[in-house]
């Protein structure tokens, strides 16, 4: 599958696996100096690219381990969803979870983006739904039986 993607500035850094067989593609910031990032703040981090995703995909943006467990720093809203007709800056807003400021290098590698399908449904109301051995039985509830 081949993927537009547009440069918006001359520091933009293109997605890249970080192995053969990565699901993800690493996105990197796209600043000019180094940025601190206050505890329990978020900031909105450019990279500097938009894509076009094909029909019946998305781009889903989720944490690198690496810079969750090692800095406490995460997509704030856990993972982001790029649809097929968006155009803009793809933008993480990073948050730092951890008590002590963190430093954001230009270049450095803040997020993943990994390419899904989705299926496109209609949804039809009913009076009832059919019945299943689960049936309301939620949080907590499998292998509790």
């Amino acid at each position: 599958m081949r993927i537009q993607i547009k440069k918006l500035s001359d520091t933009a850094v293109l997605p890249v696996r970080g192995s053969a067989q990565a699901a993800g593609y690493d996105l990197c910031a796209d600043i000019r100096e180094p940025l601190v990032l206050a505890p329990g703040r978020t900031e909105k981090i450019h990279t500097g690219i938009s894509i076009a995703i094909p029909d019946g995909y998305f781009a889903g943006i989720f944490a690198r381990s690496g810079l969750s467990t090692k800095k406490g720093l995460r997509p704030a809203n856990c993972t982001g969803v790029v649809d097929s007709d968006y155009r803009g800056e793809l933008l993480v807003p990073l948050y730092n979870d951890s008590d002590t400021e963190r430093v954001i290098e230009p270049g450095e590698r803040i997020a993943q983006m990994i390419l899904l399908p989705y299926l496109a449904a209609e949804f039809e109301e009913v009076e009832e739904l059919d019945a299943t051995e689960r049936g309301e039985c939620g949080f907590g509830s499998t292998g509790s039986r």
